[in-house]
């Protein structure tokens, strides 16, 4: 299939689809070794769930936007993720390639919609492994500090950010976050070394931070103050006219309004735990990087389903457990730093449990890390072999069998995010990101089932059209929430047009699609998605 002539001929070209039979056929071909089963896969979720969420970004959304009212907000956003985990794993379990929600998009929307997701999961990805290191950063300053280390705090900080003592007050101003990028040089090394290697030394990682956490589970709920969780949402900030009513229904459509308006100047209410809802989601992002090690699972149909839902449901059990314990502990008006289990735990009294909480910390963020740019370098393979992306990023190692270029380049991509972008920016951007590419999937999951009703599914989402259709509102919700802020609404809007021009500038012109590519030595399947009774 040659690619049209002129520029009707490309615009009518970009929803092209690939047939399921292509993917799985690529899937059949594929180079990557297959190495990983259902219990690796439950690890490398929970291994890039339990990170910076509960480590770092609680303590802001408490003390910022939630209070006490975290707890609902981790049930809000966990039972979104919940939603769409139910989609990834019905896709995942048709599908079991790598590029996770990219190659999903490609069978059922289209090229054009592919390409799109792409982007959406660089953000999710590549600034999310930068976010993390940030978040490493503090915690290994603020361990090297016990162990008399100290690092010039103008290196521990995006420039112009503010550096902070444990009294609040400002001691300097950042000129880059020399520990943040030194993570993720060192994340991004192992990952050249190769996959099992890198499974191996997730798996160690997470028992360890497991260990931490429910460690502080048990002994910090043995210094829960009650009274800390009252009231369980704190009255808005500034506060309402006297005569607007304040009953439940009144605040959540308050709380729309402001997701509508743009209006986020408000703390706490209904409305401070939607916005926590969304600042926390960055919280859940390890069940969907499941998704993208299809093509390296034994058995994906039956190990896909499983490792997403089961990381899911073990890591909000803990999440929703931790933030209980953790805004017991301590009022949260003073959780607004880096650490702030390790804020919790000096408070109770146990500096050498705070020193395990940040070796315990460090360990688990490079775990995330390993697990977030593993993904990014996934769905760049997965692009590059389409021929959407230069041939260089699909080059695997002869020796130790990974993409090694894409790694490199992402590396060195998100070294520059995690030395030169504030914690704030990062995370909101690759929340963004998220939301918009999980409510593409829950909508994918729609589309196939009407258009492709007899496809084999071992695994189906429960309570469709419920299921995908909820998902995808949650997820718009939240999202407006975020793209309130004008930065973020700005930078995102300006990163799709660029992006865009991308793909009609080199994707168009070299898809290995629309160009009838040979694919694992046998000519491309038509480009539909098979109909009922075929």
């Amino acid at each position: 299939m040659a690619n049209a002539e002129g520029v009707g001929g490309r615009v009518s070209g970009i929803f092209r689809k690939k047939s399921i039979g292509q993917i799985q056929a690529e899937h059949e071909h594929g180079e990557l070794s297959r190495s990983l089963g259902a219990l690796n896969l439950v690890l490398l979720g929970i291994g890039c769930i339990i990170g910076t969420g509960i480590f770092v970004l609680t303590g802001r959304a408490a003390a910022q936007f939630a209070g006490p009212g975290i707890m609902i907000s981790f049930i809000i956003t966990g039972t979104l993720c919940a939603f769409v985990a139910l989609c990834y794993a019905e896709l995942a379990s048709v599908l079991p390639v790598s590029g996770s929600a990219y190659s999903y998009s490609y069978a059922s929307m289209g090229e054009v919609v592919a390409w799109v997701m792409g982007l959406l999961l660089v953000l999710e990805y590549g600034l999310a492994a930068s976010t993390v290191s940030v978040g490493w950063s503090g915690y290994l300053v603020s361990l090297a500090k016990d162990l008399h280390i100290i690092i010039p705090p103008e290196l521990t900080a995006a420039p112009g950010v503010a550096v902070k003592d444990d009294m609040g007050n400002v001691i300097a101003h950042g000129i880059m976050n020399l520990p943040a990028v030194v993570a993720i040089a060192a994340v991004t090394c192992l990952l050249i070394i190769g996959v099992s290697e890198s499974a191996t030394v997730n798996n160690i990682v997470v028992a360890i931070k497991l260990t931490v956490v429910i460690a502080f589970i048990i002994i910090g709920a043995r210094y829960v103050d009650p009274s800390h969780w009252s009231p369980l949402i704190p009255a808005e900030i500034p506060a309402r006219a006297p005569d607007v009513p304040n009953d439940m229904w009144h605040q959540i459509l308050r709380a729309l309004g402001a997701v509508v308006t743009g209006d986020n100047s408000h703390k706490y209410g209904v409305g401070g735990v939607i916005h926590a809802a969304a600042v926390i989601f960055f919280a859940y992002l390890g069940f969907e990087a499941v998704s993208t090690a299809g093509a390296e699972s034994k058995n994906p149909a039956k190990d896909m389903p499983i490792g997403i839902l089961g990381a899911l449901a073990i890591c909000t059990v803990l999440y929703i457990l931790t933030s209980a314990v953790l805004v017991g502990i301590v009022p949260y008006a003073s959780l607004d730093n880096p650490a702030p289990i390790a804020t919790a735990v000096n408070h109770i009294g146990l500096p050498w449990f705070a020193v395990l909480v940040k070796i315990g910390a460090i360990a688990g963020l490079s775990s995330v890390m390993l697990v977030l740019l593993y993904g990014q370098t996934r769905i760049f393979y997965t692009m590059s072999r389409d021929g959407l992306l230069p041939n260089a990023l699909a080059k695997v190692h002869p020796k130790f069998k990974t993409p090694w270029i894409n790694t490199i380049i992402v590396g060195v991509l998100a070294c520059g995010a995690a030395g030169f972008m504030s914690l704030d920016a990062l995370a909101d951007l690759s929340n963004v990101g998220s939301l918009a590419a999980f409510a593409i999937v829950c909508l994918t999951v729609v589309y196939l089932r009407y258009k492709a009703p007899d496809l084999q599914r071992p695994f189906r989402t429960p309570l469709f059209p419920f299921v995908p259709f909820a998902g995808a509102i949650m997820c718009a919700v939240l999202l407006m929430s975020l793209m309130a802020t004008k930065a973020t609404r700005e930078f995102f809007l300006i990163y799709l047009v660029i992006g865009a021009a991308l793909y009609f500038v080199y994707g168009v012109r070299n898809s290995n699609l629309g160009r009838g590519i040979v694919v694992g030595g046998h000519e491309a399947e038509p480009m539909e998605l098979p109909h009922k009774g075929e």
